[in-house]
């Protein structure tokens, strides 16, 4: 057992009344069960019956009521912008997380991503922010990349 508070649920609008913030990059905002400390220094367990892809305006319940809300962390990302539809054509052909604007697309800093885009004419321009990228088919869950040093038949 630990004597941390407890989290088994998930609140998925912000919380109203948050006690505190707890601020995730988007490697961290995929859970399941991890030891987390908020902005103010409370810890707590999340302890979810399932592996899950939170949104950053989601919170925590804890189970003696109070409420934790999450924040996307800072993250060195790229912008880019240019011929948007074929650019995210080839990021997503790279399975590469992407988060979509009307005027450019956000991805992590990634040197070899970033040099095949400069070759297919994207201008990048280096930000730090929050990553809010889309999620898998359908809306739901997430990008997952992949190593493309091995073959894709399936035969």
């Amino acid at each position: 057992m630990t004597d941390l508070p407890i989290s088994r649920s998930l609140l998925k609008h912000p919380p109203g009344q948050a006690v505190d913030h707890v601020v995730l990059d988007y490697d961290q905002r995929l859970l399941r069960r991890r030891r987390l400390v908020t902005k103010g220094g409370l810890a707590f367990l999340a302890d979810l019956p399932e592996v899950t892809n939170l949104d950053d305006h989601w919170g925590f319940q804890l189970e003696d009521g109070r409420a934790i809300g999450v924040e996307p962390a800072p993250e060195d990302l790229v912008e880019v912008t240019g011929d948007l539809a074929r650019l995210a054509w080839h990021i997503g052909n790279r399975h590469t997380p992407c988060e979509i604007g009307a005027a450019a697309l956000r991805i992590r800093r990634d040197h070899v991503i970033e040099a095949m885009l400069a070759q297919l004419g994207a201008r990048l321009r280096p930000v730090t922010g929050p990553f809010r990228p889309e999620g898998g088919a359908y809306g739901a869950g997430r990008t997952m990349g992949h190593d493309h040093h091995h073959d894709h038949s399936h035969a």
